[in-house]
């Protein structure tokens, strides 16, 4: 085992030194190579130094870990006993590499490993940075372009199903991220907005194409028939007057505080400064909340927007704001939820 001293002791992280060390010998003798060919080949030699130093960090830890007299997990079983080395890989964006810790264990429990809590690694293989890229890349387009798209930032694969898992994961806690903001005070709550805040409602419809299996049973009969008439002849976009038989409406939903900004029409449409630098202040949008579904009607999303703006203003002492595309179903849902609650100031 090497031995971590404190930092500026030669012996810190030697894996690491020498792969930086190697790497500045070889960028020595690259002299007559373009700007071009050297970031790519310091990008690649560097992703495994910053590897070297994240396993060398785990080994340091490792070492210093001390042993509990014992461990008692949410079950309340006591573990009194300690096996050190237990190990476990965990991918991240600079590579994979090799956590070793103490393992409390019990008769028919499972075991516990609280140096995983104390540096907080996640439950599943992948570091938290990969699940953050996998959602962020994820939301851009498609699944095969976010996997593509991680592979490029850093030299890490991971497989399409595996992304699919980590998106999915990421999105389990939006429910309990709303219900934290609201007990938390970082959303606007019953009382604790401004009066003179707009209270804004907004709705829309899209369609996204499903896999055949997650289509309604009219379209996918619908999808059936054209694929057997011989399909058309685009993959993602309709050709004029082609039927679509591919997609499922989804309905969103936002609620959000607005400070009114009164403009003039010039205000909002100028003409001849097409040079100039400086720009108007636009409104923002405070303390936003969002929802969205596909498997939910337009009643059910609409209707939540609705609760969350008498959460939000439940003695209707702002005034609200409702935005909403020309969508007829929109527009009926929307009247018959402002008449089934009664009068308020809108």
């Amino acid at each position: 085992m090497p031995d971590y001293g404190p930092p500026g002791i030669g012996g810190v992280f030697p894996a690491a030194r020498a792969a930086f060390e190697e790497l500045l010998a070889d960028l020595f003798d690259h002299q007559g190579a373009s700007h071009a060919g050297i970031e790519e080949f310091i990008a690649a030699r560097g992703r495994e130094v910053h590897r070297l130093m994240l396993q060398e960090w785990f080994e340091q830890h490792a070492q210093r870990e001390e042993r509990l007299p014992e461990v008692a997990g949410s079950d309340q079983v006591v573990r009194r006993a300690a096996e050190p080395g237990h190990r476990r890989l965990l991918s991240t964006r600079f590579g994979t590499v090799e956590v070793e810790r103490i393992a409390y264990r019990a008769k028919g429990a499972p075991n516990l490993h609280p140096a995983d809590a104390e540096v907080d690694l996640p439950v599943g293989r992948h570091s938290h940075a990969l699940k953050r890229l996998a959602a962020i890349e994820a939301a851009r387009g498609s699944f095969e372009a976010a996997v593509a798209a991680i592979e490029r930032a850093t030299g890490t694969h991971i497989g399409k199903r595996q992304v699919e898992q980590l998106v999915q994961h990421a999105a389990a806690d939006v429910d309990d991220f709303y219900t934290h903001a609201r007990s938390s005070g970082s959303g606007s709550g019953s009382g604790s907005g401004s009066e003179e805040m707009l209270l804004v409602l907004s709705a829309d419809g899209k369609g996204i194409v499903m896999r055949p299996e997650a289509l309604r049973e009219e379209t996918r009969r619908a999808a059936a028939k054209k694929t057997a008439a011989g399909g058309g002849p685009f993959h993602t976009r309709l050709a004029g007057g082609e039927k679509n038989g591919r997609k499922r409406m989804a309905t969103v939903g936002a609620v959000y505080d607005l400070a009114p900004m009164p403009r003039r029409p010039g205000e909002v449409i100028r003409h001849g400064d097409a040079g100039r630098t400086e720009r108007p202040e636009r409104p923002r949008a405070q303390a936003k909340w969002l929802t969205a579904s596909v498997e939910r009607d337009a009643e059910q999303v609409i209707g939540a927007v609705f609760d969350e703006a008498e959460r939000r203003d439940p003695d209707g002492e702002r005034e609200w704001v409702m935005l909403v595309d020309g969508a007829r179903h929109q527009l009926d849902v929307i009247h018959d939820q402002c008449d089934a609650r009664g009068p308020v100031s809108r």
